[in-house]
């Protein structure tokens, strides 16, 4: 068994203290538990972050990556590989889209459709049309021009001056983007539920009123299904509830359950933008990660893991729900879509403490915004292990004392 203590003080003196995590270490996981080198058992309702789809170590993927391992890891895309060609049609017929370009993340996709979008307008002779509308409270990624279309500003606070033309707006307020979009705007970026600024899915009819805006003002809609993706929210993508089909979309995340892979795909109209040699990736798309992202699909498929997330969701959210009844002095409301669900905390909670207490207990959830809980647990989740999950919040917010100081 690995030293922990010693694992621990390496860590201290050689990683980037970037991240605030708890004295542990995983080693292991397998189907929704993770393991840590004292050989303590932890279930996972964050699933990475919305990224281990099919949890840890399952049999699909596992076989899927040992078997390109041993055929062929990496080619560059000087040339054309299989695993590749094949993931791609398969994304175009599960999304609507035609063409597609991988990335190793979702930063570097939300960063390839921000550089389609302005130079589709500059093929079209309107180089001046490089405006982005995006949203407070939404989260894009970690690169200098996904950091600035995020719409938090503790992201882009001190890396120097923020990429030019690039706003945000309220979110779900339709007519404050009216008032922003206009002939000077090449796109407008929305996620169908924001993630990382506390699961807020879009209200009824906004998604719709931004497509129709952008084919008013001739701007791009740009959909980020980063997190919402891969079957998350109850279908393929999160806007399929709604019927809206985006001029550029991006995916990553959950896309070969761990493999890091990320792609926009655009339709055909706009894929002229982006000629041979204005836009490359070493890694984007090589076979290793296609076959993962091969595996997954024909998995989601296969166990109707997508179906799964609507009814699990479902049942998952009204649960999260009743504890605002119970807890009425520390919960405010639950919300979300499929198996990305978001519970609210009083403003006296922290949610810190309450993530620790559940850690304790032997569950792992995360933090969105300032005061939510965020369960983003594996597509493969029981509802017995849903239950395991909400007994062990039961017990957290009732040892919290139950009225404010």
């Amino acid at each position: 068994m690995a030293d922990t203590n010693a694992l621990l003080a390496l860590a201290g003196r050689h990683l980037l203290k970037t991240y605030k995590q708890p004295p542990l270490v995983m080693t292991r996981g397998e189907g929704c538990r993770l393991y840590d080198t004292e050989g303590r058992s932890y279930l996972d309702l964050y699933a990475g972050i919305a990224v281990c789809v099919l949890g840890h170590a399952h049999p699909a993927l596992v076989r899927a990556i040992a078997e390109q391992a041993a055929r062929l890891g990496h080619i560059a895309n000087l040339y054309y590989n299989d695993k590749q060609i094949e993931l791609a049609a398969q994304l175009c017929a599960r999304t609507g889209m035609d063409r597609v370009f991988f990335t190793n993340s979702g930063t570097e996709a939300n960063e390839g459709a921000l550089k389609l979008a302005r130079r589709w307008f500059f093929t079209q002779g309107d180089a001046e049309r490089t405006d982005v509308v995006a949203t407070w409270s939404s989260f894009h990624g970690r690169t200098l021009g996904s950091v600035a279309m995020t719409g938090t500003p503790k992201y882009w606070e001190g890396f120097g001056p923020r990429l030019p033309g690039v706003s945000q707006v309220k979110y779900g307020d339709l007519d404050a983007m009216r008032r922003r979009v206009n002939d000077r705007s090449a796109a407008v970026i929305i996620e169908p539920v924001q993630g990382e600024g506390g699961v807020f899915p879009a209200p009824p009819g906004y998604l719709q009123g931004l497509r129709a805006l952008c084919d008013e003002r001739g701007a791009l809609l740009i959909v980020d299904e980063i997190q919402t993706g891969v079957g998350r929210s109850g279908k393929y993508l999160a806007v399929q509830h709604e019927g809206v089909v985006p001029d550029v979309l991006t995916v990553a995340k959950g896309l070969a359950g761990g493999v890091p892979i990320g792609a926009f795909l655009v339709r055909e109209r706009h894929a002229e933008a982006l000629a041979p040699g204005t836009h490359g990736s070493t890694f984007g798309g090589n076979p290793l990660a296609c076959a993962a992202a091969l595996a997954v699909l024909e998995t989601l498929d296969r166990e109707g893991l997508i179906e799964g997330a609507a009814t699990k969701g479902a049942y998952f959210l009204s649960r999260l729900e009743g504890f605002a009844a119970k807890y009425p002095a520390l919960v405010k409301g639950a919300r979300g879509r499929g198996l990305l669900c978001g519970l609210v905390l009083a403003d006296h909670v922290e949610a810190r403490e309450v993530l620790g207490a559940m850690r304790d207990r032997g569950v792992l959830i995360a933090q969105a915004g300032d005061r939510v809980l965020r369960f983003a647990p594996p597509l493969i989740i029981t509802e017995a292990e849903l239950d395991e999950g909400l007994a062990a919040l039961d017990a957290v917010l009732a040892a919290l004392p139950q009225e404010t100081k």
